[in-house]
């Protein structure tokens, strides 16, 4: 890459979004650095640009459960490099991270000059995953795939009427978090259920569970 890459940093820990800024800047001194606290403020910026060439993207955020967000990226944004930024570095979540499309994985506990060499790695074009990951198992199922492939086709709205039903909201109290009338609410939950082939809420709580990575330290 001959032009400074356009990084966005998802994390909704501050201090930890300065050490993500500072292994950015260590693999790209010129770096156009912007900085997300939550899924709503990220997917904000994606939609009005620029155009980024990488996301570091914290499995753990605000507005997502589990994959679900790094799923849904990758549906609506398939040509940004993902790259999921956790706590958790167990195989089996790094390999469900790669599986439902990251380009890489970043433990927490990594320091600053792997972490920029990781970023720099990506951003020319390859996979980067921490040393001693044995990847060959944690295959996703077909049933989790369909689900997925669902979230990944989500309108903004509807992923975030998903999200917020998935964690047992009533629609009453989404229309509050979403600042718009119930009766819009109703309409996406009915859209929603359509493109699930789903009868009910308790089916599409069941498939956000479906996606949920396993329990990660903050």
């Amino acid at each position: 890459m001959t032009m400074p890459p356009n990084i966005l940093i998802a994390d909704d820990h501050p201090l930890f979004r300065i050490a993500l800024k500072q292994a950015t800047r260590l693999a790209f001194d010129s770096a156009t650095v912007d900085e997300a606290g939550a899924i709503d403020d990220m997917l904000r910026l994606m939609a009005q640009g620029p155009a980024y060439d990488l996301l570091l993207l914290d499995l753990h955020m605000p507005g997502a459960r589990g994959f679900s967000g790094l799923i849904y990226l990758r549906g609506q944004y398939p040509e940004v490099p993902v790259v999921v930024v956790s706590g958790n570095d167990q195989d089996k979540t790094i390999a469900k991270a790669m599986n439902h499309g990251a380009s890489g994985f970043i433990p927490k506990s990594t320091d600053l000059p792997d972490m920029a060499q990781a970023i720099k790695t990506i951003i020319n074009g390859a996979f980067w995953v921490p040393p001693g990951f044995s990847a060959g198992h944690e295959n996703i199922q077909d049933e989790e795939m369909s689900i997925a492939e669902t979230v990944a086709a989500l309108t903004p709205q509807q992923f975030r009427v998903f999200t917020l039903l998935s964690e047992g909201m009533l629609n009453k109290q989404i229309a509050y978090e979403m600042g718009v009338a119930e009766g819009t609410v109703k309409a996406h939950v009915t859209a929603i259920l359509k493109k699930f082939g789903a009868y009910n809420r308790g089916q599409l709580i069941i498939a956000a569970q479906r996606l949920e990575a396993d329990e990660m330290p903050e």
